[in-house]
């Protein structure tokens, strides 16, 4: 998401083309192999940025590409959501901006309450079996709905979800009531978005909106409002740990998610050359038990958000 037309969806603050291919090469450099983007990131320019970095810089075998759909990608009745017509013309389109003849994780982006999701969970399984995509994955849903899915297509023979791409990080831990341990019981990869809270957890307090992309992120306002008194006393913890270990408060965030048994990985943005240093680095940090008992006992309840 962090890669893409500027002018061409709603991630102004995404980066073009030339700024982003430092990116891919330094990442492929610390070793990092996976690639998450969507069709909808700025409106399909990412998917194409990523395509033409792949091909000149790794064989293609050698890395994971996943990509997403559901989101509004035309104006018609049919330039959405999970139905058969629109994700058989929409894994053709993502691959043809991609320039691959496969993904390896073919996503839904969030859940479709329009189509059925049979006809859902028929068409992505048509998909693989095409050769188009080697597994199937889904994003933040309620876990009866992953269950209901989970269920259907062992019922009927389907491809499974091999994956679950949720919201999950310090500030938002609601997953930890269902979600993940549906996902444990099943052997499902979980590969949350966001586990650094839009940036949230990187900064002080006091810095809160202090980047262009805070500023401008309306999806991510409505993900952290309320519960001040909370994510003020997470987000000084959080420095407080990365002061004393003399690390990065990112790094901090990251090993905190990393910590949690059930996550396979977790998906980081990068638009500065640290960021990808910082991720990188993470795993040579083990947080103590007392660190972690600091970072997770400010946590308060909240309304369920990033569904939408």
């Amino acid at each position: 998401m962090s890669y893409g037309v500027p002018s061409r969806g709603a991630h102004e603050w995404s980066l073009d083309e030339a700024a982003s291919r430092p990116f891919f090469e330094r990442a492929l450099e610390l070793g990092i192999n996976f690639f998450d983007t969507a069709n909808v990131y700025s409106d399909g320019t990412s998917e194409e940025f990523l395509g033409r970095a792949i091909s000149e810089l790794v064989p293609r075998d050698e890395v994971v590409i996943a990509t997403k759909l559901n989101g509004r990608m035309r104006t018609d009745v049919n330039g959405a959501g999970l139905s058969r017509k629109a994700i058989m013309t929409e894994i053709d389109n993502s691959l043809r901006r991609l320039g691959m003849d496969y993904v390896d994780l073919y996503q839904i982006h969030r859940w479709d309450n329009e189509t059925p999701i049979e006809e859902t969970l028929e068409a992505l399984s048509d998909v693989v079996k095409a050769g188009k995509a080697r597994y199937i994955g889904a994003s933040s849903m309620y876990a009866w709905q992953f269950a209901k899915a989970l269920y259907l297509s062992d019922k009927h023979g389907w491809s499974r979800f091999v994956s679950m791409q949720d919201h999950y990080n310090l500030l938002y831990r609601e997953e930890e009531r269902e979600m993940l341990r549906l996902c444990e019981s099943e052997q499902v990869g979980v590969i949350p978005w966001s586990p650094l809270a839009r940036g949230r957890l990187t900064r002080s307090w006091e810095e809160q909106s202090g980047t262009e992309r805070a500023a401008a992120d309306v999806f991510g306002k409505g993900l952290y409002s309320g519960e001040e008194a909370s994510n003020k006393r997470i987000i000084d913890t959080v420095g407080t740990i990365a002061d004393s270990r003399g690390v990065s408060r990112a790094q901090v965030a990251l090993a905190w998610v990393l910590k949690q048994s059930v996550i396979t990985s977790p998906i980081i943005g990068a638009t500065k050359p640290h960021h990808l240093e910082d991720a990188a680095g993470t795993i040579e940090i083990v947080l103590t038990d007392d660190e972690l008992n600091a970072l997770q006992e400010p946590y308060t309840p909240r309304a369920v958000a990033g569904f939408s």
